[in-house]
């Protein structure tokens, strides 16, 4: 791999000395110093373009730099920067009124945060408050953020820092059928998940829950996609027992899965309560919750979030959104999805290592495992996936429990031609991986 110029090597020195060295970079032995990026490309210090299939985790969804969405936060910020939500600014308003008309059922209402992980904090709390009960059931495997509430929340030992864990909170069986202990199929998956959910609310809660919060398809879990029928039947379960079902949509929302505006909509499952971030705003900081109207009022006192609804991120979200409708980035997510599938499909029949192909839309992995009846995850391997497709000139993302997990998430307006090429260089960096 070619050697940074001095200035990349210069800033790297910079970055290790002044930021934490928690945050830490893909690549750790030569980090990608960024430079600049338009559209579906990025290019490094060096001056080496990339194609970027992961929008800097499913966030850049609509294209770096869109022009019209750059001119359109250009325009905000010169009228109004900043306000915060002790004063009432219109385009808050709008964005909170297209939520409500995109998103399904009865959610009317949003709060509007800086990021997923105050989405999902937001929604715990509204959830306690119309319930009473304080009982939360997520489930393992799951990523909800980087606050103590997210992290409580969060099912993967590696993210769940510190020892301040909320102890109201329980972690039921994922619908992981690849990794489900026994040869079962997805129906006998599903009647083991339901049978641990309904002996974990019997055993560890007073029978009264708060909610159940999950992903439609776990992201940071390696795009685990659960069995056809696993949201319907949990949804009674978790109202009878008097709780609310959250959707996290942080990396399904917004068209991502396909078809749909939201993943969950691929099960017929009415949420009470949603949450998304990430490529809601095509890269500026958001967070928003939404709920019924009911869920909503019943949140007491008085709370505010400085940024929250900040009118800046609010233009270049709603932006962002109208964008997203007049191309119909959902009916492109399935059209490409689908493309992207069938060339990873191709992989998975030549290398016996591709344990799994499985995702929805313009979210698909990779599950890389030794060869053997076994299974057993191989990080080495995906990191030098990973490292090929860069050297290639393409930026893949990973995930998964044991960081085994390759995960691809083109931009959901890429074109034919660009997932042509993206797919031809994911094909030579896992061949040149396989040695």
């Amino acid at each position: 791999m070619a050697q940074q110029n001095s200035s990349g090597a210069a800033l790297m020195e910079r970055y290790r000395s002044a930021i934490f060295p928690a945050v830490a970079p893909y690549y750790p032995d030569q980090p990608l110093v960024v430079d600049r990026a338009k559209d579906q490309e990025l290019w490094d210090a060096d001056g080496k373009r990339y194609l970027d299939f992961f929008g800097g985790v499913l966030t850049v969804s609509v294209g770096h730099c869109n022009e019209e969405i750059t001119s359109r936060t250009i325009e905000q910020l010169q009228r109004v920067q900043h306000t915060s939500t002790l004063f009432v600014n219109e385009i808050m308003v709008e964005v909170a009124e297209k939520v409500a008309a995109l998103t399904p059922g009865a959610l009317q209402k949003s709060f509007f945060t800086n990021s997923g992980s105050e989405a999902d904090e937001t929604a715990i709390l509204a959830a306690r408050c119309y319930t009473g009960n304080n009982d939360v059931i997520a489930l393992r495997h799951a990523y909800s953020g980087r606050t103590l509430q997210a992290m409580s929340l969060t099912a993967h030992g590696n993210w769940r820092l510190g020892n301040v864990i909320d102890p109201h909170i329980r972690h039921a069986r994922s619908p992981y059928t690849y990794r489900t202990p026994l040869d079962l199929s997805p129906q006998e998956v599903v009647d083991l998940c339901i049978a641990d959910l309904e002996e974990l609310i019997a055993t560890c809660t007073n029978g009264r829950i708060a909610a159940f919060i999950a992903e439609p398809i776990q992201g940071v879990g390696g795009y685990i996609v659960p069995p056809q029928d696993y949201f319907g039947r949990v949804a009674p379960i978790i109202r009878a027992a008097g709780g609310v079902f959250i959707s996290d949509e942080v990396q399904t929302g917004w068209g991502r899965t396909g078809d749909h505006w939201w993943g969950i909509e691929h099960w017929g499952v009415e949420p009470d309560i949603m949450t998304f971030a990430k490529g809601m705003a095509n890269g500026a900081p958001v967070g928003c919750t939404t709920a019924s109207a009911e869920i909503a009022d019943a949140l007491p006192g008085m709370t505010f979030s400085t940024f929250g609804g900040n009118p800046v991120t609010m233009a270049t979200a709603l932006a962002t959104i109208e964008y997203m409708e007049r191309n119909q980035v959902q009916a492109n997510a399935a059209v490409q999805g689908t493309v992207l599938r069938e060339k990873m499909e191709d992989l998975e029949a030549e290398f016996d290592f591709i344990g799994e192909v499985r995702g929805m839309g313009l979210m698909q992995a990779l599950e890389i495992v030794q060869p053997g009846p076994e299974r057993q995850p191989d990080a080495d391997l995906a990191a030098r996936i990973m490292s090929e497709a860069r050297e290639q000139g393409l930026l893949i993302g990973k995930g998964g429990l044991h960081g085994n997990v390759i995960r691809v998430a083109p931009l959901l307006n890429v074109d034919d031609a660009t997932m042509q090429e993206g797919s031809e260089l994911l094909a030579r960096a896992v061949t040149s991986a396989a040695g």
